[in-house]
This record gives structure tokens, C-alpha cells and sequence, in this order.
């Protein structure tokens, strides 16, 4: 079975043809999230702004699909500039427990849509299947 989210309860509009997650099973797929209000506007900021604004929206997505922040088990993080990833690390300390933290990746990317400066991709695992 397959759970496709293209709209929900604190998740932006998109006008890009793709679901902001996708469930299979005990996974949850986040596609790439970027500083986007609900309307669907880029909201630039600073880095740590910005990270901020992503993850809620990865949180948005994870819920929607019927997962809990607990179970994101990864996150990608593409950066404009690596100099970045301190402030990167502050917003990830102050959202997920010690020893509880997702897997994590970090690149630099050549450029960003609307010219952000942080994007965020997401997978969440449950330990069994459920129904969402």
C-alpha cells in the first residue's frame, strides 16, 4: 500500500507536480523542503531561519502521513555554502534529543529553487507497519 501526501494541515501548496511524502509501509519518504510558508511563498531568512522553517515543514509531512518526528531515522541536508552547517546544528540540537538524533547527511549544492539557502529531505521509520 501506498499513501501519497500532496496537501495537508501546515504543509505549503506546491506548484511542482510531486507529493511532499510518500508512505510504503513503515517508511516515509520527504521530498526535498525548502523555507515555504502555507501559500506556497519562500520566506528567506537566515540559515537558521530557514532550517527553522524546513523542518517544520518536514514535520508537517511526517504527521500528515501519520508518523511522529521521533521516527524521522534520516535527513539530507543540502547547503548554498558549508559554512553554514553550524547554524544548521544549533536549529537540529534544539529539535531532536540527544541520542535520539536522525541519521544525517551534508552537501553543498550548486543552487537552490527561489534561491534558499537550505533544503531538507526526510525519511521517517516506524518500527512496524500501521494504519495512517
Amino acid at each position: 500500500m501506498r499513501k501519497f501526501i500532496t496537501s495537508g494541515e501546515g504543509l505549503p501548496r506546491w506548484s511542482a507536480p510531486i507529493s511532499h511524502a510518500v508512505v510504503v509501509d513503515n517508511l516515509c519518504f520527504v521530498s526535498g523542503q525548502l523555507s515555504i510558508d502555507e501559500e506556497g511563498r519562500y520566506v528567506a531568512g537566515t540559515t537558521k531561519e530557514e532550517t527553522a522553517r524546513a523542518f517544520q515543514n518536514v514535520f508537517a509531512a511526517v504527521r500528515e502521513a501519520g508518523f511522529a518526528r521521533e521516527d524521522i531515522s534520516f535527513v539530507q541536508v543540502d547547503l548554498i555554502d558549508l559554512r553554514d552547517i553550524a547554524d544548521v546544528n544549533v536549529v537540529f540540537e534544539s529539535l531532536f534529543e540527544p541520542g535520539k538524533r536522525p541519521a544525517r547527511t551534508v552537501a553543498q549544492a550548486a543552487g537552490l529553487p527561489y534561491g534558499a539557502r537550505v533544503k531538507l529531505v526526510a525519511v521517517a521509520a516506524r518500527e512496524r507497519a500501521r494504519e495512517a
